[in-house]
């Protein structure tokens, strides 16, 4: 309650100050203030608003509330950091007058004039980091393990991470997921948490199940949990998905064709949502035979040191979106030893993922998303 309370206090705040801003700008046509009043209104309330009615009522209504406000998440990034640096540029005008030679003498126009910029680029930037987001690239890794899997030589992985399926993530952007996927002729489907997009209600009213059940692989399609998928309530989202299709793997370890062990971890979010701890990898590979391939999907990339001492050969994860939304990444890469791509730790290969969709803003400016294929090779 208390975390909500402060998103709501943060996104309020930073409303206010677009919303003020906009006004002092519209000092050369006063007529437009009270729709630009109006207008921010609107914004300010159609993210939770829409979310809340649409727990009530999937309508086109709440539906096209919850877009509005989710594209205006990054409207509201990219106008704050333009407006703060036009603030910058004022307070240096103090010190220095420049302002003259752009028109200052004029001020109420060159205000106008800074709104319609911020408001181009800012649109600018949105739709580019829209399309962008619309359009997943393939990441192809090859790794060999030094190991024997029975009698594969080698096994191609098709891999995502962070799908979201929900509002924003439909069934257009589902369907092109999954004949993506089975076009890459995989061995195996593995996906890295965060399949839904917290409320599964807006899953099962698109019947996004229908596409996932289209997924094909010899080996078997499987996911761990992700922080999503308890937020949403956890049983009611895995239980959809088990129902579609997808193998889920919650702290345990499942042997494939007497060939490789696939491990999931249950997300670090369940300790909140459901007051339970995980177990730990020593405690799910009890029993694992250790002379076989080991590919763990473990959602959140913390702690990377535990799959390597657990002697994992293959770690996959996502959650971190790498930020998203520029410049989002830089902290991401402080927070995790591994914000995204490959990294090796000992014998351990890991890969954290972009992720395929988004979440909140259906907009992507810091990165692409993407889908991995993986060749393991497999080596004595």
């Amino acid at each position: 309650m208390h975390f909500f309370l402060i998103v709501l206090a943060v996104h309020a705040l930073v409303n206010f100050y677009l919303a003020l801003r906009g006004w002092q700008a519209l000092e050369a046509a006063p007529a437009l203030r009270p729709w630009w009043t109006l207008f921010m209104v609107l914004m300010f309330v159609a993210y939770p608003l829409g979310r809340w009615l649409e727990k009530l009522w999937f309508h086109p209504l709440p539906i096209g509330l919850h877009w509005i406000g989710s594209f205006w998440f990054a409207v509201m990034l990219y106008a704050t950091l333009m407006v703060l640096l036009i603030d910058l540029g004022r307070l240096l005008n103090l010190a220095w007058p420049w302002l003259q030679t752009l028109g200052g003498d004029n001020m109420p126009l060159l205000k106008l004039r800074a709104l319609l910029v911020v408001f181009g680029a800012t649109l600018l930037i949105v739709v580019g980091g829209h399309i962008n987001a619309w359009y997943p690239k393939i990441v192809r890794l090859d790794l060999s393990l030094p190991k024997q899997a029975g009698q594969l030589e080698y096994l191609r992985i098709v891999a995502a991470s962070d799908v979201h399926l929900g509002t924003i993530i439909g069934p257009r952007k589902t369907a092109k997921l999954v004949a993506t996927m089975n076009s890459l002729n995989p061995d195996v489907i593995l996906f890295a948490g965060d399949v839904v997009d917290e409320d599964v209600k807006p899953v099962i009213k698109q019947n996004l199940g229908e596409n996932l059940r289209q997924l094909h692989a010899p080996y078997g399609v499987y996911a761990a949990t992700g922080n999503h998928e308890y937020i949403g309530g956890g049983e009611p989202s895995i239980r959809y998905l088990e129902e579609h299709g997808i193998k889920m793997l919650r702290d345990t370890a499942l042997l494939v064709n007497e060939a490789f062990y696939l491990v999931g971890r249950e997300d670090l979010h369940k300790r909140w949502a459901k007051g339970e701890e995980r177990k730990s990898l020593p405690q799910i590979l009890e029993g694992v035979d250790p002379s076989k391939p080991l590919i763990l999907l473990d959602h959140q990339p913390y702690r990377l040191e535990e799959a390597e001492q657990a002697g994992i050969d293959l770690q996959l994860s996502g959650h971190t979106h790498h930020g998203q939304l520029w410049p989002f990444g830089y902290i991401t890469q402080k927070i995790f030893e591994v914000s995204r791509g490959y990294h090796q730790k000992g014998n351990t290969h890991y890969y954290v993922s972009t992720g395929f969709g988004t979440w909140g803003p259906p907009v992507r400016t810091g990165n692409r998303p993407e889908i991995l294929v993986i060749n393991l090779y497999f080596k004595e």
